[in-house]
């Protein structure tokens, strides 16, 4: 597939695809006039780039998790699921919150002391 090929179905502009190219996490072939051609490995690295990065990987991280060599490969990666797991524990604080909210009969959330107990955690921090 050509690049505007590959840019359309994935959603990306092709200016996204350089860019990852420029960062080595792809490599496309080239054909005779000099223009990339992805194969299925390729769209499947920008498979993995796109939803590693929906996870919040950055394109470094990103790098070192698609380079087999990486000699710091499974610290990163440690380190992105250690990541995720205090977002999923911010996620499940704000759901918390967010169904207290919507059950709560005070008109100001914030003066409610139970919707503040599921702050207490920042404002400990002050």
């Amino acid at each position: 597939m050509s690049i505007g090929e590959v840019a359309t179905a994935v959603g990306l502009p092709t200016n996204v695809l350089r860019h990852w190219e420029s960062m080595k996490l792809l490599s496309p072939e080239r054909d005779a006039g000099g223009r990339r051609t992805y194969d299925e490995d390729q769209i499947v690295r920008i498979a993995v780039i796109q939803r590693s990065k929906g996870a919040g990987m950055t394109l470094e991280q990103i790098g070192v998790m698609l380079d087999d060599g990486a000699r710091e490969r499974h610290q990163v990666l440690q380190q992105h699921l250690d990541d995720i797991d205090r977002r999923m524990e911010d996620m499940r604080r704000s759901r918390e919150m967010t169904e207290h909210a919507m059950n709560c009969r005070s008109h100001d959330i914030a003066t409610c002391p139970r919707f503040r107990a599921g702050v207490a955690d920042v404002m400990a921090r002050l």
